[in-house]
C-alpha cells in the first residue's frame, strides 16, 4: 500500500520556502523567526514549527503580481481560507482595495531595505471582514544562490474592526 501524501505545507516546495523563511528573517533582523526553537532541528520539524506557530506568517513570490507561496495555520485561520485557496492566491488580495496601495509602498520600502519593522495595516478575510495588523515584520526571501525570490511578513498583534457578519463561516480548524 502506498504512504499518503503529506499534507501540503509539508511538501519538498514548501519545507524549502520554510527554510527560506525562517534563515531570511534571522539574516534580516539577528534573531529568529520563532523564539525558543532549536537551531539544530531538521529542516521538516523546522517546517512543521513554522506551520503551528502562533505567529501569522506569509510569503509570496517575486513575480510583478506577487502570489503568495506560503501562510502557516496562524495565517490560514485568520483569512479563513485553506492552503489551496491562500496558496496561489495574489498577495494583494489579502488586503482590501483602499489599502492596496499602502500595503504596495510598505512591501515596496522592505524590499529596498531589505527588511522592515513596525508594519501596520489593514487586512480583509475571505468573507471580507476587516482586521488591522500591527508591528508586522516584512523581509526579502532569497534562493539558495542569494538572489531576492520574494518576500515574507510575520506578525502576532491584530484584532476584528467589525464584529462577525451574519452567515459567516466558522473560522478554519
Amino acid at each position: 500500500m502506498p504512504s499518503p501524501e503529506p499534507p501540503p505545507w509539508l511538501s519538498q516546495d514548501a519545507i524549502a520556502t520554510a527554510g527560506r523563511l525562517i534563515e531570511g528573517h534571522r539574516l534580516a533582523f539577528g534573531r529568529p523567526l520563532l523564539a525558543g526553537v532549536a537551531a539544530d532541528r531538521s529542516p521538516l520539524q523546522a517546517a512543521q514549527e513554522l506551520f503551528v506557530a502562533a505567529t501569522v506568517v506569509l510569503a509570496h513570490d517575486g513575480g510583478a503580481d506577487p502570489r503568495l507561496i506560503y501562510a502557516n495555520r496562524a495565517a490560514l485561520v485568520l483569512w479563513r481560507r485553506s492552503w489551496g485557496a491562500m496558496v496561489g492566491l495574489p498577495s494583494r488580495l489579502t488586503a482590501e482595495p483602499a489599502e492596496r496601495q499602502s500595503r504596495a509602498l510598505a512591501l515596496e520600502r522592505a524590499r529596498r531595505c531589505q527588511a522592515l519593522e513596525g508594519y501596520g495595516g489593514i487586512r480583509i478575510d475571505s468573507g471580507g471582514r476587516r482586521f488591522r495588523i500591527e508591528n508586522a515584520r516584512l523581509w526579502t526571501l532569497r534562493e539558495s544562490g542569494g538572489l531576492p525570490c520574494g518576500q515574507a511578513a510575520a506578525f502576532g498583534h491584530w484584532w476584528w474592526l467589525e464584529p462577525p457578519r451574519s452567515g459567516s463561516p466558522p473560522p478554519l480548524a
